[in-house]
């Protein structure tokens, strides 16, 4: 469903209001942050970010879907590294069920980082998972926008002890092929031209 600026940004206001924040309701509606801080505010002066909506609510809702979306990038994986990883780290919310799903084919541990209110991207690797210290580790998200939270992510399990080897995405709204020294492969990628 194509929905106008005026229905976007009820979305994202009826979602702060629900206390949603900015980077949570740009992973919901599945728009990079600063178009969602566009959409907050009455920027009418202010020129409209280019961005590019991902709706992938189709694969979402059935499980067996998440499961082949997660294959994919198992396959994706493998061609890239062989069997050399250990740990599969989880972006949340979005890229938790496509981490479940890679690390299952590929009979590794899987943790989660979650952002967090702090700021953009901001966030911390979960305990209660795998580990990723003195670990290979490949970081599974749905879409990469600005490469923040991808950025912010690299950065924790580098400061934790463990070393990126790959990063996977369902959509890439990128022209970028690494970030931060780190290999990124998109399922589909996804810019405005």
């Amino acid at each position: 469903m194509v929905l106008s600026i005026e229905e976007l940004k009820t979305l994202a206001l009826n979602l702060r209001k629900e206390g949603l924040n900015p980077q949570q309701i740009a992973d919901e509606m599945s728009l990079s942050q600063d178009t969602i801080a566009w959409l907050l505010t009455d920027a009418s002066e202010v020129e409209q970010p280019t961005d590019v909506r991902i709706g992938w609510r189709t694969i979402g809702v059935r499980p067996e879907r998440i499961s082949a979306i997660g294959d994919i990038m198992a396959d994706i994986v493998i061609e890239e590294l062989g069997s050399n990883v250990d740990t599969i780290v989880g972006i949340s919310i979005n890229g938790i069920a496509f981490a479940y799903e890679v690390a299952r084919n590929l009979s590794v541990e899987m943790t989660v980082y979650r952002t967090t209110d702090s700021g953009e991207g901001q966030g911390s690797l979960s305990n209660k998972y795998g580990q990723v210290s003195g670990k290979s580790v490949v970081i599974i998200d749905d879409v990469l926008s600005s490469g923040v939270t991808m950025s912010r992510t690299i950065e924790s399990i580098r400061e934790k002890g463990g070393e990126v080897l790959l990063a996977v995405v369902l959509v890439n709204k990128t022209t970028r092929n690494e970030i931060d020294d780190v290999p990124l492969r998109g399922l589909i990628r996804a810019v405005s031209v």
